[in-house]
């Protein structure tokens, strides 16, 4: 007897024919429960009672598809990438096949012969993370996402500019923006401080691992830095301390959702606010913002899971100037001056002290583009100190001539005027045997 195997479909259609046979159910109820037609109904019917269950079987069962690859095509594609094309990942492999071997396959009929002969890519890719959707912070304050997007806010009509802004976590307000001519450090220190003032000192920033928020794992530590076994902070990163912000570091771009689906929101709807307003220039960008910003928050803004915020107050005696500003360590020189830069600046005596040469001091470079020292925390009295003479000749462009002034001769004497050639004015060079020479070579080898 022939064994016949039957799936789920043919077993229903042989289980609703022998009910048919026993007359159980007529020709139109067993059309109903295969959905078939009376006429596909008798037709099956008619094949059962000649061939029995066989009959119910697909014809192909069996049988080698048409379009299959023969056996030794199998075993010369899979010769090849062991041999010729070794290394080749499976798209290029697919590729060179096509093009020099003209064995046209797809891809995934090389990688199911791969496969089966044990053959992986060498090419290996990571295999996707699951990923959920993070829970909004349940207060306002508590975290807010910090980024830059540069774009061409101005549609051609202006300069291409970068946005930098700080989006709240809790409620989806934007608290802080303002438009630069590249994403810089100055940019996101004059937003924080503008957030600051708002608002009040934020919980933490979330940002990514640009170099504006902390240093490369790649730069080499100062002495300082290992004698400390503590990283120097960035600017930015030293006022978030200050402040007693907690710094944390997106380690991909998903992670920083919120304010990346904020640049796309951005870019249609702030775009033809400025198109609309005919902006086309940076300082009347900036003077249009708050008012964006006011409405986008009214029509975007989500209530937190707990009211009230978590924004700190500034201390009685903060003065911003001495926070937002970017510092850095200098020696006062003999005369009292500092040099930071092209800058010169002479010290006063102040503070009970006549002098502080060679004191380490802190110069401030504040955001409005003047310059502050400080010592042990108290601001000094300087001023512009006359520069040296390298400066001067740099600014004048011209360098003092060289030339011996003579008295006139009387008109009637002609003195010749004798100009070396540019090859006779070579300097001469001694010999290798000069007796300089000899005791140059006798000090450094007693030395």
């Amino acid at each position: 007897m022939e064994e016949v195997i039957l799936n789920k479909k043919e077993q229903k259609r042989l289980m609703v024919l022998n009910k048919l046979e026993r007359r159980e159910i007529s020709s139109r109820e067993a059309g109903q429960l295969l959905d078939l037609s009376v006429r596909h109904i008798r037709r099956l019917k008619s094949r059962y009672d000649r061939e029995g269950a066989g009959a119910l079987a697909h014809g192909n069962r069996g049988r080698k598809p048409i379009h299959s690859l023969s056996a030794d095509l199998r075993h010369k594609i899979v010769d090849l990438v062991q041999i010729k094309y070794a290394g080749f990942n499976q798209q290029h492999y697919t590729e060179k096949l096509a093009e020099r071997e003209g064995i046209l396959v797809s891809r995934s009929t090389v990688r199911r012969i791969l496969s089966a002969a044990g053959i992986r890519s060498p090419r290996r890719r990571r295999p996707p993370k699951h990923r959920k959707r993070r829970e909004r912070y349940p207060q306002e304050g508590m975290l807010l996402q910090i980024d830059g997007s540069p774009h061409n806010w101005f549609e051609g009509r202006g300069p291409k500019l970068s946005l930098i802004a700080a989006i709240d976590d809790a409620t989806g307000k934007v608290h802080g923006a303002v438009f630069r001519e590249q994403e810089d450090a100055q940019g996101y220190v004059l937003m924080l401080q503008q957030l600051v003032a708002d608002h009040g000192i934020p919980v933490a920033l979330y940002h990514d691992r640009h170099g504006i928020f902390e240093r490369s794992p790649a730069d080499k530590e100062s002495i300082g830095e290992q004698l400390e076994d503590k990283r120097e902070p960035t600017q930015f990163g030293r006022i978030m301390e200050e402040l007693g912000i907690t710094s944390i570091s997106a380690m991909t771009p998903q992670a920083k959702g919120r304010i990346e689906r904020l640049w796309g929101t951005f870019q249609d709807r702030l775009v033809s606010e400025l198109r609309l307003a005919r902006i086309n220039n940076i300082s009347e960008a900036n003077a249009m913002l708050p008012h964006f910003l006011s409405s986008y928050n009214r029509r975007f803004a989500v209530p937190p899971q707990q009211p009230g915020t978590v924004y700190r107050k500034l201390p009685a005696r903060f003065v911003p100037e001495e926070v937002f500003c970017f510092k850095y360590s200098r020696t006062v020189g003999k005369d009292n001056v500092v040099r930071f830069g092209n800058h010169r600046l002479q010290i006063f005596p102040s503070n009970g002290r006549s002098g502080y040469a060679f004191a380490r001091v802190e110069v401030h470079e504040r955001m409005d583009g003047s310059i502050a020292v400080y010592y042990q925390g108290k601001c000094l009295l300087t001023g512009p100190a006359p520069a040296e003479a390298p400066i001067l000749r740099t600014r004048t462009g011209k360098r003092p001539s060289m030339k011996i002034q003579t008295a006139e001769k009387p008109a009637l004497i002609k003195t010749p005027v004798y100009t070396a050639s540019p090859q006779q004015q070579s300097k001469y060079k001694p010999a290798s045997n000069h007796p300089w020479r000899q005791y140059a070579q006798v000090n450094i080898y007693r030395g």
